[in-house]
């Protein structure tokens, strides 16, 4: 008789899942363990199987209930919901309100999700932008390893821009040839042209136009040049952090990442609340978080 056991492993969905609005949806949080067959084994079989159909979704898929349920055939919404819940706590998932925008005046609602299980402090540390979340000792890039030949000579290491714009100078002007030596002299003058903003192409410009009829020492006046037009250093424009609110993942009540532990609220965690103020805890919550956003807004 055939093996009848469940698996985890999602069928494929019949149709593209539905994408959410643009800047909706499922977002991947970053630095996750690479794909694997038991990646969500230490989870119970429904939400193993929910995460795994999550997992391989594309970022901006929806991730609402009614979508979800609708998208595999062996889960409806109640059990998806619950699902969602489960995976919160395990630290697979976060729901969040977030700015985005040059100005960060639009506010839109993303899920996170990770295939690597993360904990509170971890999860508090990336919506809040604290501190850079730590790269998993899998996911850092390994040498190459190097090609081995009957007789093995090292490939001589690529030109740098500033030391390939210089020795182009030749090309552009026969007056402007350099040597070896003095393309590696210049090389770091040429580089901080480069890091101001000067493209190849205008440093190559700058250094050749409106030369005398000769020119006795091509590397004397390439230096003078790149020191006398040096460009002046951009305006810095740092990139706004976005502004992140984290969502209760059972009820949608607003609240900062360490007042939501496992990405619930205390109601939702089945902490007793204040007798006879269940509505004063969820009024609480909002009116702080629609504060926060007119602060934001001004």
């Amino acid at each position: 008789m055939a093996d009848t056991q469940p698996t985890t492993v999602p069928c494929a969905p019949v149709a593209p899942h539905p994408r959410a609005a643009s800047g909706y949806g499922k977002r991947s949080a970053p630095d996750q363990d690479r794909p694997r067959p038991d990646a969500f084994s230490h989870l119970p079989e429904r939400e193993a199987f929910l995460a795994a159909f999550i997992d391989r979704l594309p970022d901006g898929a929806a991730m609402d209930v009614k979508t979800l349920a609708a998208a595999q055939p062996r889960y409806g919404q109640q059990a998806v919901r619950s699902a969602l819940t489960h995976l919160s706590t395990a630290g697979h998932l976060r729901r969040v309100q977030e700015t985005v925008g040059n100005g960060r005046s639009q506010w839109v609602y993303r899920t996170y999700f990770t295939r690597t299980a993360r904990d509170d402090t971890w999860w508090h540390r990336f919506l809040t932008g604290a501190t850079s979340p730590q790269v998993q000792p899998d996911e850092r890039p390994q040498p190459a390893r190097p090609v081995a030949h009957a007789n093995p000579r090292p490939a001589p290491p690529a030109p740098s821009p500033a030391y390939a714009a210089l020795a182009a100078l030749g090309t552009a002007d026969p007056r402007m040839i350099l040597s070896a030596a003095e393309c590696a002299a210049l090389e770091g003058l040429a580089a901080e042209w480069l890091a101001r903003g000067a493209t190849s192409a205008y440093l190559v410009t700058a250094l050749t136009a409106g030369l005398p009829p000769e020119v006795h020492s091509p590397g004397a006046l390439a230096r003078t040049r790149l020191t006398a037009k040096l460009p002046p250093t951009p305006p810095s424009t740092p990139t706004p952090t976005p502004t992140r609110i984290m969502e209760c993942t059972e009820c949608g009540v607003p609240g900062r990442p360490e007042a939501l532990p496992g990405g619930l609220c205390r109601p939702c965690r089945g902490d007793s609340p204040p007798p006879n103020q269940p509505a004063a805890h969820l009024q609480a919550q909002r009116t702080h978080h629609y504060a926060a956003l007119c602060r934001v807004r001004e």
